[in-house]
C-alpha cells in the first residue's frame, strides 16, 4: 500500500492518548510497596493491613481534594466503565419507584449508551438528545426533555472520539432550576473520564452530582477508577459482597491501583495548564499541517471548545483503517475512533450524530497527543499522513476493479 516505513533509528510515536497511556515513572514507584512489602488486605486488623488502609485513605483524601468533594463521596471502582454503569444503574434502580426516565446524549461512551439500554429493558425510559453539528449538547434541549418522570440526566465532560468539551455547568444549572420548579429530585452525572487530563474537575463548580474516572486516561494504572457520589445522593450498589466503600461497592480493594491513581490525579491536577498550553500548541500545528498539505478533508468537533490534545479529522474517498495502518507501518500509532469499539466495522456513533454521512465517517482519523509528544513528533507525522492519503486515494477501488462490494 505504501513504501513509508520506520527506519532503525527512528523510535516509535504513541499518539493514542484518548485509548490509554503509560503509566508514569513517579506512579509506578508509589504503586510498588503495595504489591509485596505492604501487601495486606485492607479490611483485616493487623499491621501489615492497617498499612494498606492508610493508604487507601489518604488516596481517597488525594483524589477527594482534586475533586473539590468530601473524601466519603469518592467510590472506588475498576474503571469508567464501571463508574459509569454503576452511576447511572445504581440511581436508577435506587429511584424507580418515583420515576423511570433518564436523559443522555447522543454521543456518549458506549459505556453510558449501554448501560441506557439495558436500563430499557428494566422498563426505564431513556431520552437520548441529539447534538449539533460540532457535537454540542444544548442546555434547553435538556431543559426541554425534563419530564414528571425524569430522574437522572448524564452528559459526558468531554467526547472521547471528536473532543468537543460539553457546557456541564450550565446543563447542570438547567436540570437542578427545572427539579426545583417541578418539585422533584433529578441527580446529575458526568463521565469525565476523558476530561481529567486537561480539564477542571471541581465538582462544585461542574454542578454536577456524580462523576465517573479512570487512572489510565491521566498516566495511572489500568484497572481502578473512581465514582464521586454526591452525599445525599440515591444509590443502590450493584456489586454486592463484603460491604467496601461504606457498602456502595464491595469487593477487596485493588491497594496498588488506588494509590497509582491518586498520585496520577495529583501530578495531573499540578501540571493541568502548562500541558493544557504546551499540547494545544502541537495539536494546533497537525491541523494546520493537514489543511495545507491534504485536500477534501473535514475536522470534526467543535473547533475551540474542545480537549488540547484532539485532532480528529475526516478524508474524502479513504477509510481510516488502512491510513491507520499505513502509520503503524511507520511506526506511529493512532486510532480511527473510540478504542473500546476500534474493532468494530461499523461507522462512529458521534460522527453519524454530528451529521457525517457513514462514508465520511469510516475515512475518520482521531489523533490524541500525551506529555511525551514533541515537535519532531509532529514533523514526523505532517511528512508521513499526506503520502499515505495520497497513495489510498490513488489505489483502484474494489469495483473499479471489477472485485466485489
Amino acid at each position: 500500500m505504501t513504501d513509508v516505513a520506520i527506519s532503525a533509528s527512528e523510535s516509535p510515536i504513541y499518539m493514542d492518548h484518548a485509548a490509554t497511556t503509560r503509566v508514569r515513572e513517579e506512579v509506578l514507584s508509589a504503586m510498588l510497596p503495595y504489591f509485596s512489602g505492604a501487601f495486606g488486605n485492607p479490611s483485616s486488623l493487623y499491621t501489615v493491613a492497617q498499612e494498606a488502609r492508610k493508604a487507601v485513605d489518604g488516596s481517597r483524601e488525594t483524589v477527594a481534594r482534586c475533586l473539590g468533594a468530601r473524601m466519603s463521596e469518592i467510590v472506588f471502582t475498576s474503571g469508567g466503565t464501571e463508574s459509569d454503569n454503576a452511576a447511572l444503574k445504581g440511581v436508577a434502580f435506587a429511584m424507580r419507584n418515583v420515576g423511570k426516565h433518564v436523559i443522555t446524549t447522543a454521543v456518549e461512551h458506549h459505556a453510558v449508551l449501554h448501560a441506557c439500554h439495558q436500563l430499557e429493558q428494566f422498563g426505564f425510559d431513556v431520552t437520548y438528545l441529539p447534538v449539533d453539528e460540532y457535537g454540542l449538547v444544548d442546555p434547553d434541549d435538556v431543559g426541554r426533555a425534563i419530564t414528571d418522570q425524569t430522574i437522572l440526566v448524564s452528559v459526558m465532560l468531554a467526547n472521547n472520539e471528536i473532543g468537543t468539551i460539553e457546557p456541564i455547568p450550565d446543563i447542570a444549572k438547567t436540570v437542578k432550576s427545572e427539579a426545583a420548579r417541578r418539585g422533584q429530585g433529578i441527580t446529575m452525572h458526568t463521565d469525565a473520564v476523558q476530561g481529567a487530563a486537561f480539564l477542571d474537575l471541581d465538582v462544585g463548580a461542574l454542578g454536577v452530582d456524580m462523576l465517573s474516572l479512570s487512572a489510565h486516561k491521566f498516566y495511572g494504572p489500568k484497572g481502578v477508577g473512581a465514582l464521586y457520589l454526591k452525599r445525599g445522593t440515591p444509590f443502590e450498589p450493584l456489586q454486592m459482597g463484603g460491604g467496601q466503600e461504606r457498602q456502595r461497592r464491595s469487593g477487596t480493594e485493588n491497594v496498588p491501583g488506588i494509590v497509582g491513581m491518586a498520585e496520577a490525579l495529583r501530578l495531573a491536577a499540578e501540571e493541568k495548564e502548562s500541558e493544557s498550553r504546551r499540547t494545544a500548541g502541537l495539536r494546533d500545528r497537525i491541523a494546520a499541517g493537514i489543511r495545507e498539505s491534504i485536500e477534501d478533508v473535514c475536522f470534526n468537533g467543535h473547533p475551540t471548545e474542545r480537549l488540547p490534545n484532539n485532532v480528529n479529522v475526516s478524508f474524502e474517498g479513504v477509510e481510516g483503517e488502512p491510513v491507520l495502518l499505513g502509520l503503524d507501518f511507520a511506526g506511529i500509532c493512532a486510532s480511527s475512533g473510540s478504542a473500546c469499539s476500534s474493532a468494530s466495522l461499523e461507522p462512529s456513533h458521534v460522527l453519524l450524530a454530528i451529521g457525517r454521512s457513514a462514508d465520511t465517517a469510516q475515512g475518520s482519523l482521531r489523533i490524541t497527543l500525551g506529555r511525551d509528544n514533541t515537535d519532531e513528533d509532529v514533523s514526523r507525522l505532517l511528512s508521513t499522513l499526506p503520502t499515505i492519503v495520497g497513495k489510498l486515494r490513488a489505489m483502484p477501488s474494489l469495483s473499479a476493479a471489477g472485485g466485489t462490494q
